[in-house]
This record gives structure tokens, C-alpha cells and sequence, in this order.
């Protein structure tokens, strides 16, 4: 029952209680004692990392890994890795020409470490079965993913070299779809596009750049009968009408969004809502009590449509 009330809660829909979704990311390395650069590369300790840390924290859904560098690397970018974090985009192929230009493809699922990925699924998914646990697959949305491909003047390029722009997050759009498939392929729950810079631009720049290159995605999750969202960070409040309007099931936040604005949008959508942990002041720093945040967003989600979930 705890995967399916995850599901429904995603979806928009009434739940007994709030279901609980860590996004453990290289925390579940830190779990098993092992570096985040082992842990990433070795399709075996991602399994057992992710496995051990749904058990520990008796979640209802867990990402497979929350690494936003996977789609960039798998296209040629190259990564600078950490033992304590996800790796570094430090190569941008589109730093000085199109995607075409720089003779970019679309991966496969022999491209970069989609191997792992795959394998290390294959042996997670069965035992998060077994935990009535949600398989999550997260994919790099358009516009970051544009980012890792072009660099920092993406953000520029979005007003002042639109054709260049569009280019760019179309293929990064195009990237997410294929990314989509693979992970509809390894059996995962829900989807999501993960986008987190995406906070960082006007309305119509959403609209323009990604709200059209993230519907080939969609379409892949809900042809598949998957359930989707989108995962957006920072203050995105200028930016929540259209991610609304995306086409996902439902989106997640973080902690620098209002709870109770958040909520009453996503209902008036029709959407399901996540967050709203505070990870930095609560949990990292210790800055706030963990539990009476806990109790604040619990009491502000509510239990319609709502995923208790770190910001």
C-alpha cells in the first residue's frame, strides 16, 4: 500500500497519510560506508546504498540516484569527481557551437553510465519491491541540462541569442526524452525531470525554453502509464503557475518555497505537491529543530495530493 499511496499522492490524489520520499542521493554512499565516486561508478554498491537507505529510513519511494551530471557526461561532457558529492561538469562541447556543430548524439544505453544504471536497477528494484518501495528515476531537465552543455552563457543567451538558445534546449530536451525511455525501461515508479535552475528566469522564459522541451519527455513517462513530475529549486515562486501548466502529474520544491502557497496551487491544478523539509537549516545545519519542521510541513501539506519529502 505504501508505493501505491505514493503514487496517488503524486498524482494529485487523497491519501491515508503523507507518504515519505528521501532523496538520499550520495547520501545513500554515506549509509554504506563508501565514497560517493566508488559509489556512483560501481553498479553493485548503488544498488546496496539505495536499498539500505530505503530500509533505514523506511521510505515509501527513493531515487535510484539523484545525479545531475549522468545525461551531460553520457553526450561528452567530461566530470570532475568527489568522494563527498555527485560529480562536476567541467567541459561544455557547447560553450562555442550548436549541438550540431559540436557533432553532439543522443545516448544509448551503452553511453556513459547508463551501464551502471541499469544494472545497478536491476538488482534494486526487486528488493524495494519486496519493501512495497517506489522506484524513482530522475532525469536532467532542458534548461540545466543546456547549461552543463553550453556553460553560463546560456543564461544570457536565452534573451540576447534565442536562436542559439533554442538550439541548445532542444537537444537537451531531446536528451531528457531518451533518458525517459530508459528508465521507463528499468521499471521505475515515477519519473520525474529534474530542472533545478529553471527557478533562475522569467515566466515567459519558462515557457519559451521549458515548458516546449520538456513535453517529448512526458509523453514517454505517460505513454508508458508512469507517473510524472518536476522537480524545481530555489525561490521558484514566479515560475510555479507554469510548472503547473507543464503537463506533469505533479512537482516537488524546496525549502525556500511557502508551504501554503505551494499547496493551494497545486490543488488548484489539480497536482501533486512535494517538499517541504528544510535539508539546509533543519537537517544539515541544525539550525531548526528537525522535528517541529517536520510537524510545520506535515501540517501544511495536508493529506491531499501531498509528499513529505526533504526541500
Amino acid at each position: 500500500m505504501a508505493k501505491k499511496m505514493l503514487i496517488d499522492a503524486y498524482r494529485g490524489k487523497r491519501t491515508e497519510a503523507a507518504p515519505w520520499v528521501p532523496y538520499a542521493g550520495v547520501h545513500c554512499a554515506f549509509i554504506i560506508n563508501e565514497p560517493a565516486d566508488k559509489f556512483l561508478q560501481d553498479p553493485e554498491l548503488l544498488a546496496k546504498g539505495v536499498v539500505a537507505t530505503a530500509k533505514r529510513y523506511k521510505a515509501d519511494g527513493i531515487p535510484l540516484l539523484f545525479d545531475l551530471s549522468v545525461e551531460a557526461n553520457s553526450v561528452g561532457c567530461d566530470l570532475k569527481w568527489w568522494p563527498d558529492n555527485v560529480p562536476s561538469v567541467v567541459t561544455h562541447p557547447c560553450s562555442n557551437k550548436t549541438p550540431k556543430e559540436a557533432g553532439l548524439k543522443l545516448p544509448t544505453k551503452d553511453s556513459g553510465r547508463w551501464p551502471v544504471i541499469f544494472k545497478a536497477a536491476k538488482i534494486a528494484k526487486p528488493q524495494l519491491a519486496d519493501l512495497d518501495c517506489a522506484l524513482i528515476g530522475g532525469f536532467c531537465g532542458p534548461l540545466t541540462l543546456g547549461a552543463h552543455l553550453a556553460g553560463v552563457r546560456l543564461f544570457t543567451d536565452v534573451y540576447k541569442h534565442k536562436e542559439f538558445a533554442a538550439e541548445v534546449c532542444k537537444f537537451a530536451g531531446e536528451v531528457g526524452a531518451r533518458a525517459a525511455e530508459f528508465y521507463a525501461e528499468m521499471g521505475c515508479d515515477i519519473i520525474a525531470s529534474i530542472d533545478p535552475v529553471a527557478s533562475q528566469i522569467r515566466p515567459e522564459t519558462f515557457s519559451e525554453y521549458v515548458t516546449p522541451n520538456s513535453q517529448a519527455a512526458i509523453k514517454v513517462i505517460h505513454d508508458a502509464g508512469i507517473t510524472s513530475s518536476f522537480f524545481i529549486c530555489g525561490d521558484a515562486t514566479k515560475v510555479m503557475e507554469e510548472v503547473c501548466q507543464i503537463g506533469t502529474h505533479g512537482f516537488a520544491v524546496d525549502e525556500q518555497m511557502n508551504m501554503n502557497f505551494i499547496r493551494d496551487l497545486a490543488r488548484k491544478y489539480g497536482k501533486g505537491f512535494g517538499g517541504n523539509l528544510k535539508l539546509t537549516l533543519a537537517l544539515s545545519l541544525g539550525l531548526l529543530s528537525s522535528r517541529e519542521d517536520a510537524i510545520v510541513s506535515l501540517a501544511a501539506g495536508g493529506q491531499h495530493g501531498y509528499t513529505f519529502a526533504p526541500g
